[in-house]
C-alpha cells in the first residue's frame, strides 16, 4: 500500500507465474477456469490433449483477469500518470510438433515458445502529457519486438539518461 500523501515517483514490479507448465491447474482459481475437463497433475502425459489445452486456456482466462485488474486500479489514480506493461518471458508449447513446455533452443523453438505477448496501458494523464511517445508506440504495432527491447524502451519513457544502454533497442528511438 502507497501512504495517500506520498507523491515521489515510483516504479512497481510484479513478477507473475502465468502459465509456465507442467502445473497449469494450479495457475489458475476454480472461479477463473471456464474450460472443462482440465489436467489436474504435474504428471502432463497422463492427460488428454484437451485437459491439457483446457488447463493451459484458463491460466490465459486468469492472466487476463488479472491485467485488467491491475488496469482498472490504475485508473482510479487519477492523481499519477500511470502506466502498465505486460511481457511474457516465453511462450509455451502444448503438444505442437509433438514439443511441450518451453525451453527448446531458440534456433529449432516452435513460434508458440518464441512469439509471446507484449501488452502497453497508460492512463489519461499519461498521454496527455506523452503524446508524442505515445504516438510513437502506436507506430510499433506490427514490429517485431523481444524482451531485449524492455529496459532500453522503459528508461526512455521514464526518461532516464544513460550511457550504458542500446539505444537500437529503444522502441521509441526512430521517433527522437
Amino acid at each position: 500500500t502507497i501512504a495517500k500523501d506520498d507523491d515521489r515517483p515510483r516504479l512497481i514490479v510484479l513478477h507473475q507465474v502465468g502459465s509456465h507448465g507442467p502445473a497449469y491447474y494450479k495457475r489458475a482459481p476454480e472461479a477463473y477456469q471456464p474450460f472443462k475437463p482440465t489436467c489436474d497433475t504435474n504428471a502432463i502425459q497422463g492427460c488428454s490433449q484437451t485437459e491439457l489445452l483446457n488447463s493451459y486456456d484458463n491460466t490465459i482466462v486468469y492472466t487476463d483477469h488479472v491485467l485488467s485488474q491491475m488496469i482498472n486500479t490504475l485508473k482510479e489514480i487519477s492523481k499519477y500518470q500511470t502506466g502498465l506493461w505486460y511481457l511474457s518471458d516465453h511462450g509455451e508449447s502444448t503438444g505442437e510438433h509433438g514439443l511441450y513446455l518451453h525451453g527448446s533452443p531458440y534456433a529449432i523453438a516452435p513460434s508458440q515458445q518464441t512469439h509471446v505477448p507484449m501488452i502497453m496501458w497508460f492512463s489519461e494523464s499519461w498521454k496527455q502529457h506523452n503524446l508524442a511517445q505515445v504516438n510513437c508506440l502506436s507506430q510499433q504495432t506490427k514490429q517485431k519486438l523481444s524482451q531485449d527491447n524492455l529496459f532500453p524502451s522503459l528508461l526512455s519513457l521514464l526518461d532516464v539518461k544513460t550511457q550504458v544502454v542500446n539505444n537500437k533497442l529503444d522502441m521509441l528511438s526512430q521517433c527522437k
